[in-house]
Formats: structure tokens, C-alpha cells, sequence
């Protein structure tokens, strides 16, 4: 098996759990007596705590190796999955949720992900990193979809053994658990080749593109602060206030939006071939902004799903390109620097997001979170196209 084929892997390893738990997360807590608020302060923890270690690990840990760090994210994961399945109350659950590595979005916010990225960028070239980036990324979306359809489960398990629901959903967390020990022995077997040869190695991250990958940085912070209001767990939370939603049919849309998501960003590399990659971020996201804010305002649940199911089609065709671009516009010895400094405050602005989102919920059952995350986004992309649309990347040929 190829280097890039075992990164795969993980990502759908980590996807399923990502899935499973993205779902469960919002029940669970409900379960354990803790209204909107608190929820969302939960969900902003995992965020806030996921942003704190990833931006350690890269701008301070770049010397280390990449396995070293995929293996110390393991560790970390198994004792998230442990911790939220032993504790039942606020305070211990909201410290776990900020060391490990919870992950609340149908997305990947965690350590893992700027280590995994320079990984695969290292096993292609030039266009083809569009590619292998839509791949990675619809592995993970896949499996996001399975996990979302899987967290029905527990409830069904519930009826059938005669146990509480939040017993069933607690092995949601223990399946977390072992599915990091699983990631972890994928990770033993990564070749040397996928590591930065000490003589390339940067004296200090970003030392070359720190001006472009502020600017990207800055720039894909209000998005991920509008993403922050809309997270999966979050979304789950207003289905279910405002439809009265059950866990299998909530269970069933997720399963259908995460493929949607996924099938989707197969078609970023060929749309990025014709218009480049700043464009098929631009073009692909706004539509999928209004399609969110539109979900706020319609008076059915069958009318706000389709229009969720909507935004999902197109959503994420963006993530393959971005990803892409980020790795084409830095050196080599800079690229986990690199995904870390654009993906880490991506992180920190949406982790400020569900608090407000949970306090939304608790005052209304109107869609506000749905507006708000929507025109945020939509905004992010007026001003992307604006300052990017005319940068041409180190590698010739790709914009």
C-alpha cells in the first residue's frame, strides 16, 4: 500500500468516528441534562482546544517528524474517546473537550489534519495535488456520510436491549476510542520519504511565504466563523428544536449530505483545471450560501432539508482547491507550517461561533445561526476573489 493510499485510510477512519460522533455529540449531552448553552460551549471547546494543540504541534513542533506527530494525535484521540465516555458531568467534559480532539463538524479541525495534508502534498506534484486532495477529502466525507447513517444505531440498540439510550451512546465514544488505536498502527507503516529532509527544513516556519499565508489565513477565518454557526452538531440541535427531527431521520440526511459532500468535490480538480483554483472556490461557494440561508426560512422540514441537501452538493467542492492552493503557494519545507497557520485560526474563529449559536437556540427556533453563518460565508468569498483572483502560485501553470 502507497503512502498516500494508507493517509487515505485514516482520513476515513477518522471520518466514520468524526461521523458517528458529530451526531451523537448534541443527543448525548442533552441526555446528560445540559440545555443549548452549555451544549454550544461543549461544542466551542472541542473547536478552540483542537485550534490550541494544532497550532503547537506546527509552529513549535515543525522539527519533529510527521509520524511522530501523527502518533502523539492518536494517543490524544483514544483519551478524548475515554474521556467523554467515563464523564457525565459540565467542567470535566468541557476540559477534555479542549485538550483532545473532539471533532463537532462533518469537516476535519483536528491536529491531524495540516500534518496529513504536507504528507499527501508530498506524494504529488502540481495538478495532480487537486486531485489527491478531492480524494483524501471524499474518503472523508464518505465515511463522515456512514458515520452520520451509523449514529441511529445507538437509539435502535436501546429499544432492542432494554438499556437508556445514554448508555447505547456512550459506546458511540468508546468506538472513537478504538478507532484512533486503529489510525495509530496505520501510522507505524508511513515510509521515511514522506519526511522533510533535515537540510530543507525551514530555521523558522513560513520564513518565505508568511505575507500570502496570513493573508489566506485571515481571509479563511470568517469563513470558518461563519461555518462555526451552522457545525453539524449544532445543525442536528435546530432540526430537531424547530421539526422535532427523530435521530433516525436526522441520522438519514446527514448520511445523504455527507455523500452529496463528498461525490461533489470529485468534480473540484475538473472544474479547476478550466478556471483555476481561486475561482472554483469562489464560483462553487456562494451558491451554497444562499442555499443555507434559505434553509433558515423555510416553513417545513422537508423544504429546510432540501435546501441543506443543496448546500451540501456544492458546499465543499471548494476544500479540494483550497488545500491545493495553499500547498502550491509555499516551499516544501513549509507546507505543515503552512496548513497549520491556515487551518488553526480557521478553527479558533469557529469555535467562537456554536457558544453563540447554542445561545440562539435557547432564545428562538428560527434559523438565525443558519443567516448569520450564511452571509459570513458569502462574504468570505467576495473578498478572496477580490485580493487572489490575479496570484499566480510557485508551481506554473496553476492559479
Amino acid at each position: 500500500m502507497t503512502d498516500a493510499r494508507r493517509l487515505y485510510v485514516t482520513r476515513g477512519i477518522r471520518g466514520l468516528a468524526d461521523g458517528l460522533v458529530s451526531i451523537a455529540l448534541a443527543s448525548y449531552l442533552t441526555g446528560l441534562g445540559f440545555r443549548p448553552f452549555l451544549v454550544g460551549a461543549i461544542v466551542t471547546s472541542t473547536l478552540l482546544g483542537s485550534a490550541a494543540v494544532t497550532l503547537a504541534v506546527g509552529l513549535l513542533g515543525y522539527r519533529l517528524s510527521r509520524k511522530s506527530v501523527l502518533l502523539g494525535a492518536s494517543a490524544l484521540m483514544l483519551l478524548t474517546g475515554v474521556g467523554f465516555a467515563g464523564l457525565t458531568t459540565f467542567w470535566p467534559l468541557m476540559l477534555v473537550g479542549i485538550a483532545g480532539t473532539l471533532n463537532p463538524s462533518s469537516g476535519d479541525v483536528s491536529v491531524f489534519l495540516p500534518t496529513e495534508q504536507a504528507a499527501l502534498a508530498h506524494t504529488v506534484s502540481g495538478p495532480a495535488r487537486t486531485m489527491a486532495f478531492a480524494r483524501y477529502n471524499l474518503v472523508g466525507s464518505f465515511a463522515g456520510a456512514l458515520g452520520a447513517l451509523l449514529s441511529a444505531v445507538p437509539a435502535a440498540a436501546a429499544g432492542r436491549l432494554g438499556v437508556s439510550l445514554l448508555a447505547a451512546q456512550r459506546c458511540v465514544f468508546v468506538f472513537y476510542a478504538l478507532a484512533a488505536v486503529v489510525t495509530a498502527a496505520i501510522y507505524v507503516s508511513l515510509s521515511p520519504s514522506l519526511e522533510v529532509e533535515p537540510d530543507s527544513v525551514a530555521r523558522r516556519p513560513l520564513a518565505e511565504s508568511r505575507a500570502v499565508v496570513l493573508r489566506l489565513a485571515a481571509l479563511f477565518s470568517i469563513d470558518s466563523l461563519g461555518g462555526g454557526f451552522v457545525v453539524q452538531s449544532l445543525l442536528v440541535l435546530w432540526l430537531f428544536r424547530r421539526f422535532d427531527l427523530s435521530p433516525g431521520a436526522t441520522a438519514t440526511v446527514f448520511f445523504f449530505a455527507g455523500t452529496l459532500s463528498g461525490l461533489s468535490q470529485l468534480l473540484s480538480p475538473g472544474v479547476a483545471a478550466r478556471v483555476g483554483l481561486i475561482r472554483t472556490m469562489v464560483y462553487t461557494h456562494l451558491p451554497s450560501n444562499a442555499f443555507l440561508i434559505a434553509a433558515a426560512f423555510m416553513p417545513s422540514a422537508a423544504l429546510s432539508i432540501t435546501f441543506l441537501l443543496l448546500r451540501t452538493a456544492v458546499a465543499q467542492m471548494d476544500v479540494p482547491a483550497r488545500q491545493a492552493y495553499v500547498m502550491a503557494v509555499v516551499p516544501p519545507s513549509e507546507r505543515a507550517a503552512a496548513a497549520t497557520v491556515t487551518n488553526v485560526p480557521r478553527s479558533l474563529a469557529a469555535g467562537l461561533a456554536p457558544l453563540l449559536a447554542g445561545a440562539l437556540l435557547q432564545k428562538t427556533n428560527f434559523g438565525w445561526p443558519l443567516v448569520i453563518g450564511g452571509t459570513l460565508k458569502a462574504a468570505y468569498d467576495l473578498a478572496l476573489f477580490v485580493q487572489f483572483r490575479s496570484v499566480v502560485t510557485r508551481e506554473q501553470g496553476v492559479r
